[in-house]
């Protein structure tokens, strides 16, 4: 709080301030008023940006803002699944320019642990960060869930890809299974690439037989009945098998166990979707895999003004626009603290997804209960707008006006 208002009344940069390079003593306050609450938004994904821009839009400059990340850009991480396939590259944005545009500060570091009790963060450079509230949105960890296979990765996507792809086109690989882990956090990328490949292999005139094995009930489940038909009538247009209720195993190259029923798959290559853990960071509360447990406000179980949103979150769908969500729940609650009037509601989630690897993308769209969708559609045209891969009430819109390719575009 003291850190905004000696960079607004002496002109200190964030950096000399954080540094202690000067020296002072506060007295008194006359007008305590004028000084922002400050707010410390531990990453800069999706939850992140979402929540520095409601947090701008909902309480102005009553609130101070810093981001802190570690990175310089923020990548469109959904648009990777196709680079693979020679789309282009998923977008960068310069972080310093989105937070720059949102009247905030961006410190690159890494967030290391909290001190809730003193209402403080540090980071991996030795910083301490004091806060009024804090967001948490640090991301899921990436973990293989078997061995003998290729578990994917968007940072990396193309790189894994790339080889697999020309083998397929060489006519080296003639099988290939997608497998899915019991829980699996997002399921949509599996059918893309599954349904991709098929496309790239038909084009070529390569032989390829395809086999999607997931603990789903039916493809794409949670958006509901309306969406797993709309996808399970175009897996079948492309030939592509799909065993649904299958927990797998993968015991040796080439070899997929199946249960229940005890059957094996056999198949010249296996991609895998990975396992996903919390971030399990010290000071920060962690349940179940190291996520972090939240209320339907997004509060940090266990801690005051703490809010958290996104993949490091226990709620189970990890998703760019689940998390978004979050953020903008978050977001109106921390705006509350800072004296705005208004009456922050509780997340409810709804999921909006596009589908590519058809003739046309596909846009989905369901609300979550227990576990499946409600309300499920499934159509050709944008249903929201901007149509971007993420549906973000206040990200989308910012991402849009820089430029930002729609999902209906190459």
């Amino acid at each position: 709080m003291v850190r905004s208002f000696l960079q607004q009344v002496f002109g200190l940069t964030p950096l000399a301030v954080l540094r202690g390079d000067v020296s002072f003593t506060v007295v008194a306050l006359e007008n305590s008023s004028t000084v922002p609450f400050e707010v410390l938004i531990a990453g800069a994904g999706v939850a992140g940006l979402e929540c520095m821009l409601a947090l701008r839009e909902l309480a102005g400059e009553r609130v101070g803002i810093t981001v802190l990340a570690p990175d310089e850009d923020f990548v469109y991480r959904p648009m990777r699944v196709r680079e693979p396939f020679g789309y282009s590259t998923a977008e960068r944005h310069p972080l310093d320019e989105i937070v720059r545009d949102a009247g905030a500060e961006l410190l690159q570091d890494q967030f290391a642990r909290l001190d809730a009790p003193r209402s403080t963060a540090h980071t991996a450079s030795g910083r301490a960060l004091p806060y009024d509230a804090l967001l948490l949105a640090l991301g899921a960890q990436l973990h293989p869930a078997f061995g003998h296979c290729t578990t994917i990765d968007d940072r990396r996507l193309d790189e894994q890809l790339h080889g697999l792809i020309q083998d397929i086109e060489g006519g080296f690989v003639a099988s290939l299974a997608f497998v899915a882990p019991t829980p699996m956090a997002w399921p949509l990328p599996i059918y893309e690439l599954a349904l991709m490949t098929a496309t790239r292999a038909f084009d070529m005139g390569a032989r390829l037989s395809i086999t999607i094995v997931t603990p789903e009930d039916a493809p794409l489940a949670l958006f509901g009945t309306t969406v797993s038909d709309a996808v399970r009538q175009l897996l079948e247009e492309r030939d592509i098998l799909t065993i649904t209720s299958a927990h797998a195993g993968v015991l040796e190259p080439g070899r997929v166990s199946i249960h229940p029923g005890e059957r094996t798959l056999h198949v010249d290559r296996i991609v895998a979707l990975p396992q996903l853990s919390g971030p399990a960071t010290p000071g920060v509360p962690s349940g179940e895999g190291g996520f972090i447990p939240i209320d339907v406000h997004c509060r940090v179980r266990g801690l005051e003004h703490v809010y958290a949103a996104g993949d490091a979150t226990d709620f189970p769908v990890k998703h760019g626009g689940v998390a978004a969500q979050q953020a903008d729940a978050a977001a109106a609650e921390i705006a509350a603290l800072a004296g705005v009037a208004i009456e922050p509601q509780p997340f409810h989630p709804a999921i909006q997804g596009v589908l590519f690897g058809g003739p046309k993308p596909l846009y989905l769209s369901a609300h979550i209960t227990g576990g499946h969708g409600s309300t499920s559609q499934v159509s050709e045209t944008p249903t929201w707008s901007p149509p971007g891969k993420i549906a973000a009430k206040y990200l989308g819109p910012y991402l849009a006006s820089r430029g930002h390719v729609t999902a209906d575009r190459p």
